[in-house]
């Protein structure tokens, strides 16, 4: 069963952070991983981040450490936000990208099963997108697997640069 976001009284949960890693983007990057997807995609590598109750709940303090540990890393070239799916909750990602935007000067990618033109239709998830620099959008679809793509899982998925919530350009 899928859970829709109204459903619940949710809160940004984190299920896991990797303080650096390759995996998530170029260069050195922290990536934290939220629960919550609604998307349910076939051959999800991380069925486990689907539920929003998994994980703990990310608060002000744990926040600030975050950002005071991803400032103290002179190597890291910036965040990844991944999950599930960090557009879930809407509200408490832009809360949550305002707040990192305002103390640290590293970009932010984020993956996201929306497409880029279903995030512009919903005005909560549209707000988000000015304080993301790389966005890997799409549903992972499992026929269009490659396990050869750089950052992403199936060959729909883009890897769209963004100025100021506009595409810049995609890979």
């Amino acid at each position: 069963m899928v859970l829709a976001p109204t459903d619940l009284n949710y809160k940004l949960r984190v299920l896991n952070i990797y303080k650096e890693t390759i995996a998530d983007g170029f260069g050195l990057r922290y990536s934290i991983y939220f629960a919550g997807c609604v998307h349910a995609c076939p051959g999800c590598h991380n069925q486990s981040s689907w539920s929003p109750r998994g994980g703990l709940l990310l608060t002000d303090k744990w926040l600030e450490e975050i950002i005071q540990e991803v400032n103290a890393n002179p190597l890291l070239d910036g965040i990844t936000l991944s999950g599930g799916d960090p557009f879930y909750c809407p509200p408490e990602l832009l809360r949550f990208l305002k707040a990192f935007k305002a103390k640290s000067n590293h970009t932010v990618w984020c993956y996201t099963g929306y497409c880029y033109e279903e995030l512009l239709e919903d005005e909560q998830r549209k707000a988000c997108l000015p304080c993301i620099d790389v966005l890997v959008d799409g549903r992972f679809e499992i026929d269009k697997f490659d396990p050869y793509l750089k950052f992403r899982g199936s060959s729909n998925q883009r890897i769209i640069h963004l100025k100021n919530g506009q595409i810049d350009f995609i890979e």
